[in-house]
């Protein structure tokens, strides 16, 4: 199985570009954080994803340096000979998926912007969701119009009645 998640920011502008074919395809770098090591610092690494047609061009459009985003993907690697002749390996991350998670000002704990305290005005409150909106709004029955729960006798009509007194299973009929 190969199958790579990250979460970084972006650390340059991506850059769109065009294979002869017409395909659309940008090269990113996203700075991932480590676990802080022994001395409690946090180490970096810089992993290169290329991201491939519809995706590239929403990154190039939607994205720029220091963008929060979740890439979903695979790791390849491969060769090319440089123009000194050498060998050179290259290993990346191929996206599958790219998570637009906040832009570059969004920092802290929470860079999406939900805040599970924001009431439907957006302004904070204390487990009163929905409390400024007009009754008839409300998705849902308010307290008083709730009644006690309504019970069915289900035992009132057996729904095997009509399939006599024994049913007969082979071993073609067990899915195990």
């Amino acid at each position: 199985m190969n199958r790579t998640i990250l979460v970084g920011r972006l650390t340059a502008d991506p850059e769109l570009r065009t294979t002869p074919n017409g395909i659309a395809t940008t090269r990113i770098t996203v700075a991932v954080n480590r676990m802080p090591n022994a001395n409690g610092e946090r180490v970096a690494d810089f992993i290169n994803v290329v991201v491939w047609r519809r995706q590239a061009e929403n990154v190039a459009k939607f994205c720029a340096k220091g963008s929060l985003v979740g890439v979903e993907g695979r790791l390849q690697s491969r060769s090319y000979d440089a123009q000194d002749g050498t060998r050179r390996y290259v290993t990346e991350v191929v996206a599958e998926n790219i998570t637009f998670l906040g832009s570059r000002g969004q920092t802290g704990p929470n860079p999406s912007g939900y805040s599970p305290s924001a009431s439907y005005n957006d302004t904070p409150s204390s487990n009163d969701f929905g409390s400024n909106m007009p009754a008839d709004d409300v998705p849902f029955p308010s307290g008083e119009e709730m009644s006690a729960p309504t019970t069915t006798d289900v035992s009132a009509e057996d729904p095997f009645k009509d399939f006599g007194d024994e049913v007969v299973l082979s071993d073609d009929d067990l899915p195990f």
